[in-house]
């Protein structure tokens, strides 16, 4: 009941607020994008590709197929380039946040409501964790969608979770590894979006298990040691950070939590640093006990290969999530960037800064 009291004082406005932006928000982000050069110039990529989409009714595919399988897998490439939808979509969204265009929300409401129609979701986290952007889109455009499509998306959408749910229960080998953190996140944000009391709860209490089975107490994770890289600690952390954001939004402190062992998110990117600012270095995939991934570095795969170097940019998304947080690893996320920015230098940089 403590988990849920924090809900029922949410202010909800027309641009989303569960899982992207309250409308306070949105109007900062509006001055700060009018006002800021570097600001203005993410937003500017952004509205390149939402005017390029303004015609668009999107590439939606019956099933996602990516997980475990290499890039030369015809189906995932075909999964790849349907995705693209997804740049699509956070184009789209955030270009109407931002301008308040109907030709954006129209273009973000077709695409939307079409992959709702088409897509057959199986359960899997790792295809279905792609679908973020779309989730961010619909929470910015949904005051646009009918009562009809909103039902049509919605329901959609509690397919997506309820299968995560069950997919939990039956396969006990990603029950703790990254496949669980990107499963959490899917049904958190569906949970906040929807603002659905049961799939929050599952999505809190899931990732309270999950720092206690897959995090140590040194801040390293299970995932880091099964796969012997930090390609796949970086992996696990991203969907943890962003349902910890999200939380956050919501009234509820996840990156802070402490599991009985000692660990937590927090401790987790603490880990992670040495290997970003130049401490210390990382020789990925030597020792993995997982055979897919010498299959990828025998196929070529670039990133893959034993013994090549962890590069601290892959990083990047994790330290801006974690800059949300914690400012001091604002200076580290800029410097791996090295595009000239001095405080944005991408989009998730402006959105943590109106999310203060």
């Amino acid at each position: 009941m403590v988990l849920l009291t924090t809900l029922v004082f949410r202010q909800w406005a027309a641009f989303g607020s569960a899982i992207s932006l309250t409308e306070a928000q949105r109007l900062e982000l509006v001055t700060l994008v009018a006002s800021d050069a570097e600001a203005k110039k993410q937003f500017q990529t952004l509205r390149r590709e939402a005017d390029a989409s303004i015609r668009d009714h999107g590439q939606p595919i019956a099933r996602i197929y990516t997980a475990g399988r290499l890039e030369a897998d015809p189906l995932k490439a075909k999964s790849l380039a349907s995705l693209g939808d997804m740049k699509k979509l956070n184009a789209l969204g955030f270009s109407y946040a931002v301008t308040s265009n109907s030709a954006c929300s129209a273009s973000a409401r077709r695409i939307i409501i079409n992959w709702a129609k088409i897509n057959q979701p199986a359960g899997i986290p790792i295809d279905d964790t792609k679908l973020e952007p779309l989730f961010v889109a619909y929470d910015l455009t949904r005051s646009t969608f009918s009562a009809g499509e909103r039902v049509t998306v919605e329901d959609w959408l509690r397919k997506i979770a309820r299968l995560e749910l069950q997919s939990a229960l039956t396969n006990s080998v990603t029950a703790r590894n990254n496949w669980n953190s990107h499963r959490l996140k899917v049904v958190g944000l569906i949970g906040f979006l929807l603002d659905d009391a049961d799939l929050i709860a599952d999505a809190v209490e899931g990732f309270k298990s999950q720092v206690e089975a897959n995090i140590y107490s040194d801040g390293s994770s299970f995932d880091f040691h099964q796969r012997d890289a930090l390609h796949y600690h970086c992996y696990d952390l991203e969907p943890l950070l962003v349902l910890a954001v999200t939380a956050r939004e919501n009234g509820i402190d996840l990156y802070h939590y402490r599991s009985p062992s000692g660990a937590s998110l927090a401790k987790s990117v603490e880990f992670l640093v040495p290997y970003c600012d130049g401490t210390r270095t990382h020789a990925e995939w030597v020792h993995t006990k997982i055979k897919f991934d010498r299959a990828r570095g025998e196929a070529g795969e670039k990133g893959f290969s034993p013994g090549s170097a962890f590069h601290p940019r892959e990083a990047r998304g994790v330290l801006e999530l974690a800059s949300f947080f914690d400012e001091s690893y604002t200076p580290l996320a800029v410097r791996l960037y090295d595009n000239g920015a001095a405080h944005y230098p991408s989009w998730q940089a402006v959105l943590n800064r109106v999310r203060k």
